[in-house]
């Protein structure tokens, strides 16, 4: 009885032994299973990883390398004209150009990951325009320096990743060893002192980098916050001559009274602004203003020829302003090319002279038409006829009608009635006249400043021409013709013995004479003689 218990006590303890002995190959068999599940999900992450694809490219390399060097070999003991030599002449062409593609592999496998960018020169800000290039190369700069920091922190990744394969591998040769895992194992040990070296160089050459990429920010930046310090002053003196413009204008307009004079002051005064404005700009942000002259003067002959009337306009505006010829407010005459304007000068800019054309003679008698704005270039002053009605601060012009009378009339009479008519509408532009005559003779030479109204005759083929002539009003010449012929014309119809010549054809109907006694009534005047 106790050897049967004694041998079903050694059963019992055998089955134990065994059922513990399968359940630990099956736990081994289970960890073993979640390792290599955990060693693919690890090399499932690593497949697209930017450093392993160029790693394995320079492993190929470096095999392609082998292989070649392999079958060159091997074709020196073989007879190039054999089949088996044709064969290996074929792979090491092949070879040779899969080589030629992975040239850059040569000596290490990360030369372009862990090359600095190229860094260029810092552009120099020398004006508000290079602010731009100043930016976009500090923006460059970081861009760069980012890019550089991504590519480390990737390596940084891939370091973890393999050093915990790395640790999956040797859980797993502990669990199961056989010379695959062994293999893997030395391999992902080789890659891993591979990319540490490569992520000392990259943190050297990185620091370094960051050091050249900071220096070149720091310059950058301090050129930008000149250039701002410049422009601040700059605006700050542009402001200034500004507000002092403003101050000189409200100094005109309250002591000149003359509308014309404080709109060629307040002219002048916007030209003389803006040419300090320019001439500060230069100063400020051209460094050398003498290589800027001599670009200008190479540069001079084909702009003169290229913009000669505008040129030419530019004179023409300086003649006028500082010659005094012409002024807002005068009333002028321009005749171009056959066409007459009549107008008033409203503005007189840099290239040009802006007229409004009034109603007048001209436009009565040749363009039928007024009220335009007329442009009339500044250069016109060098080549065409410009007649100025109120030059020198004259109001007053020269008009003349004529009125034609017949031989028969009392022509004495007829000068005597038209003198009173003129002399009695034309008085006060006579008499300004004078007084504007007088200013006029300390600038000019003048022989005759006599101003009266003239009355003169003349022999016509239709009759006497009563011609008459009176100081009139420059910008109103039309209205007072149109009183004074009125007027002229009722003095005369009111005299019998005046009349009124105009052209007339005489007529004269009667019985038409026989040839033949036309030319006996001939021949007897003939012997009569």
């Amino acid at each position: 009885m106790k050897k049967i218990f004694i041998l079903l006590l050694c059963c019992f303890a055998l089955y134990a032994e065994e059922n513990a002995s399968v359940e630990s190959n099956s736990s081994q068999i289970l960890q073993n299973s979640e390792l290599r599940k955990e060693i693919s999900s690890l090399d499932n992450s690593l497949k697209n990883n930017i450093w392993i694809t160029r790693y394995a490219n320079y492993n190929t390399y470096q095999r392609l390398i082998d292989e070649l060097e392999k079958n060159e070999n091997e074709l020196k003991k073989l007879d190039k004209s054999s089949r088996r030599g044709s064969d290996i002449i074929k792979r090491i062409q092949t070879l040779k150009e899969q080589i030629n593609l992975l040239k850059e592999y040569e000596k290490t496998p990360f030369s372009n990951m862990l090359a600095a960018p190229e860094m260029d020169t810092p552009p120099r800000i020398t004006s508000p325009v290079a602010l731009i290039s100043g930016f976009s190369y500090i923006k460059k700069i970081k861009s760069d320096k980012i890019e550089y920091q991504r590519h480390i922190k990737e390596l940084d990744a891939l370091l973890e990743k393999l050093e915990a394969k790395e640790n999956l591998l040797n859980r797993l040769n502990l669990l199961d060893d056989n010379e695959q895992d062994r293999a893997s194992l030395n391999l992902v040990k080789q890659e891993i002192g591979d990319f540490k070296a490569a992520k000392q160089i990259a943190d050297t050459t990185f620091n370094v980098y960051e050091k050249r990429a900071d220096e070149a920010i720091n310059l950058t930046t301090s050129d930008i916050k000149a250039q701002f310090l410049s422009m601040g002053y700059t605006t700050i003196v542009i402001i200034l001559t500004i507000g002092l413009t403003f101050i000189a204008k409200f100094i005109v307009k309250r002591t000149i009274t003359d509308n014309e004079r404080f709109y060629t002051v307040n002219k002048f005064l916007n030209v003389l602004n803006i040419t300090v404005i320019i001439i500060i700009l230069l100063f400020s942000y051209i460094e050398n203003v003498t290589y800027l002259v001599t670009v200008l003067g190479f540069a001079s002959a084909g702009i003169a020829i290229a913009m000669k009337d505008m040129f030419m306009s530019m004179l023409g505006w300086m003649v006028i302003m500082f010659g005094g010829s012409i002024h807002v407010g005068d009333r002028i005459r321009v005749l171009h090319d056959g066409s007459e304007f009549v107008g008033d000068v409203i503005d007189i800019s840099l290239l040009r002279l802006t007229v409004f054309e009034d109603v007048s003679y001209s436009t009565y008698k040749t363009n039928r038409r007024a009220g335009r704005i007329i442009f009339v270039p500044n250069n016109y002053i060098f080549t065409d006829l410009i007649a100025n009605y109120a030059h020198y601060g004259m109001k007053t012009v020269w008009d003349g009608i004529d009125i034609v009378i017949s031989f028969d009339s009392n022509h004495k009479k007829a000068v005597y009635l038209a003198r009173n008519v003129v002399k009695k509408y034309s008085k006060g532009y006579t008499d300004i006249a004078k007084r504007q005559m007088n200013k006029l003779r300390s600038q000019y030479s003048i022989k005759n400043p006599n101003v009266e109204p003239r009355i003169y005759t003349f022999f016509e083929p239709y009759g006497i021409n009563v011609s008459c002539w009176y100081m009139a009003n420059s910008y109103a010449t039309l209205a007072l013709r149109s009183t004074i012929s009125a007027e002229i014309i009722e003095a005369f119809l009111a005299q019998d013995d005046i009349k009124i010549a105009y052209p007339t054809q005489t007529m004269f109907i009667g019985k038409k004479e026989n040839p033949s006694d036309h030319t006996a009534h001939s021949e007897q005047e003939s012997e009569n003689s």
